[in-house]
C-alpha cells in the first residue's frame, strides 16, 4: 500500500502534461503515416468510402447478373455490383471485355484479363445472379505511380544519385575543414567557425535562387551535380562543426605513435583518425541524405527534366487529380529508403551521442 502511494505521489501535473505532449506528438506523426499506408494499398473504389477502413482489403467481392437484350439475345450485358460494407452497390453494366478489364483494374485493383472475367461471368446466364471474389493486386498503386508519373523510375534513380553526391561532397569537404579547424592554428580561425554557423541560418531555398544564376553560367543548371552542390552548402558547414568537435576529442598521442611506427600523416589519418570519427561522419551523412532526399522546393527551382522522387510525389499530390492512392504509394516509396538509411546508421549515431571520443 505504501509503495503504491509513493508511486502515486511521484505522478505530478508536470509529468502528466509532458506525457500528454509526447503522446500527442507521436500521434501527429503516426496517424498521417498510417493513413498514407492504408491509402497506398487501397483501390480507387475503397478510398471513396466514408469512413474509410483502417485496414485495406486484400480481395474484392462483386455480384454479377446477366441482363437480356430484348431485341437481340446475343447482345445482353453483365450488371456488376461491388460489395460495400454489408450490401452490394451498382457499379456499371457492360459486355465489352476491355471495358470490364479496365474497370476492374482501375477501380478495384484487380489485374485479370477481360476475357477471363467474361468467362467467369458466362455462368450467370444459366445460374442467374452470382457472387465472385477476386484477389487484389496490392502493388497496383505502386506500379501505376511509376507508369503514370512522368519519368517516375528515372526520378527515383536521380534521388539516389543526388543523395550519394551530396553525402560525398559534404563529408569530404566538411570533414577536411573540421580536421583543419581542430588540428591547426591560423589567423581568423574563430571567425571561420562562426561563419559556418551563419551559413546554416539561411534556408536552402534562399540559397538556391542566386545559385540558379551561377549554375546557368557554369552549364550546371538542371543537372544532378549542380543540385547536389546546392544541397551540400549548408551540410558542409554542419559536417565541419560535428567533425571538428570529434577531432578535438581524439588524443593526438595516437597519431604521434602511428608516425613513430613509420606511417605518414595521410596513412595515420586514414587508419587511425578517420575510423575514430566514423560516428560523426555517419551522423553528418544522415543529415546530408535527409536534405537531398526530402527536398522539393529547391529541386523545383533548379531542375526541369531531371526531377527527383520527392518532387515527383509533390507534383502528384498537388496535381488536383482524384488518384490520391498513386501519390500515397509514391510517398511510401519515398519514406522507405530514409527509414532504411536511418536504421543502418543508428548505432553509429548512438556512439556519437554516447562515448564517441577517445581520450
Amino acid at each position: 500500500m505504501n509503495k503504491n502511494l509513493k508511486k502515486f505521489k511521484k505522478i505530478t501535473p508536470l509529468n502528466t502534461l509532458i506525457t500528454l505532449f509526447i503522446a500527442s506528438v507521436v500521434l501527429m506523426i503516426i496517424v498521417p503515416l498510417l493513413y498514407f499506408v492504408t491509402v497506398a494499398f487501397s483501390s480507387a473504389n475503397e478510398i471513396t468510402h466514408f469512413p474509410m477502413s483502417l485496414i485495406p482489403k486484400i480481395s474484392v467481392e462483386v455480384k454479377v447478373s446477366y441482363i437480356d437484350n430484348l431485341d437481340d439475345e446475343n447482345y445482353g450485358k453483365y450488371r456488376i455490383l461491388v460489395k460495400e460494407g454489408d450490401s452490394f452497390e451498382p457499379a456499371f453494366s457492360s459486355r465489352n471485355s476491355l471495358e470490364i478489364e479496365e474497370y476492374f483494374e482501375r477501380y478495384l485493383s484487380v489485374t485479370k484479363s477481360g476475357d477471363d472475367l467474361l468467362s467467369d461471368f458466362e455462368t450467370t446466364r444459366a445460374e442467374g445472379e452470382r457472387v465472385f471474389k477476386y484477389n487484389k493486386n496490392l502493388w497496383y498503386n505502386f506500379k501505376s505511380f511509376f507508369n503514370l508519373t512522368e519519368n517516375g523510375v528515372q526520378s527515383l534513380i536521380n534521388s539516389i544519385l543526388v543523395a550519394i553526391l551530396t553525402i560525398l561532397i559534404s563529408v569530404t569537404l566538411g570533414s577536411s575543414a573540421g580536421y583543419a579547424i581542430a588540428r591547426y592554428h591560423f589567423k581568423g580561425k574563430e571567425k571561420v567557425s562562426m561563419s559556418l554557423l551563419f551559413v546554416r541560418m539561411f534556408p536552402i531555398v534562399a540559397i538556391s535562387l542566386p545559385m540558379a544564376v551561377l549554375l546557368i553560367r557554369f552549364n550546371l543548371y538542371d543537372t544532378l551535380i549542380g543540385l547536389a552542390i546546392v544541397y551540400s552548402i549548408p551540410n558542409i558547414a554542419l559536417t565541419t562543426w560535428i567533425t571538428s568537435g570529434i577531432f578535438r576529442g581524439i588524443n593526438t598521442d595516437l597519431e604521434e605513435a602511428s608516425c613513430v611506427f613509420g606511417a605518414n600523416k595521410f596513412q595515420t589519418f586514414i587508419r587511425i583518425t578517420l575510423p575514430l570519427t566514423f560516428p560523426a561522419i555517419a551522423a553528418s551523412s544522415m543529415y546530408a541524405f535527409s536534405t537531398a532526399w526530402n527536398d522539393t522546393i529547391t529541386a523545383l527551382i533548379l531542375t526541369n527534366r531531371n526531377s527527383t522522387l520527392a518532387l515527383a510525389v509533390y507534383k502528384a499530390i498537388g496535381s488536383g487529380t482524384s488518384d490520391i492512392q498513386f501519390a500515397a504509394a509514391g510517398s511510401i516509396i519515398l519514406i522507405i529508403p530514409a527509414l532504411v538509411f536511418t536504421f543502418v546508421m543508428r548505432k553509429y549515431i548512438g556512439q556519437m551521442w554516447g562515448s564517441s571520443t577517445v581520450q
